[in-house]
């Protein structure tokens, strides 16, 4: 048996023992360009096509856009960033499923969606549009995941229970700006401006 094997199968005795074993949390990329945008990463042979959305819309009124800082205000520039959100009318049966990337020199990430309709609890209480944002970047071993809301539902907004949930302090955080006829919304990994994270 081989030290390797012999890892396998028993307890290391010191942190020294070699060979040392990768945890799934230290296998955290460089798989947020090769293995599944490459080719916006400008890396070509690998897929025809990059995997972006889940569902062709033949109408995409909105632009969502914005970038991702670090704790001390340094724009993230490699960063990869899956949406996921209800349809117009609030069904998840039909949702919408993007996966975008900062852009390598600006940091801009940004997609075309439709805005989503209001959705309901378990309970049967309303929530706000929304759209899910799951961020995984290298040094972030475990993807965050975080909310867009639009302040087109101001008034629902109130009524949201989940949003009620967050201090008052920090919920502009998850809302989205209308800028330019679209909508800017930047994340903050940490630092006074942090954005909400949701633990789910």
């Amino acid at each position: 048996m081989d030290s390797l094997d012999r890892r396998r199968t028993q307890p290391a005795q010191t942190n020294a023992e070699a060979p040392l074993r990768e945890t799934a949390s230290q296998t955290a990329g460089p798989y947020v360009h090769i293995g599944c945008l490459p080719n916006a990463a400008d890396v070509r042979g690998i897929y025809s096509n990059d995997l972006t959305v889940n569902r062709i819309l033949p109408n995409a009124p909105i632009t969502i856009s914005g970038k991702v800082f670090e704790g001390d205000n340094i724009i993230c520039k490699d960063v990869m960033l899956e949406f996921w959100h209800a349809d117009e009318t609030g069904c998840y049966d039909n949702g919408i499923w993007h996966r975008s990337i900062t852009n390598s020199t600006s940091g801009l990430f940004s997609i075309n969606t439709q805005m989503p309709g209001k959705t309901k609890t378990g309970e049967g209480k309303w929530l706000a549009p929304f759209v899910s944002v799951w961020i995984t970047a290298r040094g972030i071993n475990l993807g965050l995941l975080t909310r867009i809301y639009f302040p087109d539902h101001e008034s629902v907004l109130h009524e949201d229970p989940h949003m009620n949930l967050i201090p008052e302090s920090r919920r502009l955080t998850l809302m989205a700006k209308l800028v330019n006829g679209g909508y800017y919304f930047d994340i903050h990994l940490q630092g006074p401006n942090e954005t909400v994270f949701f633990d789910v």
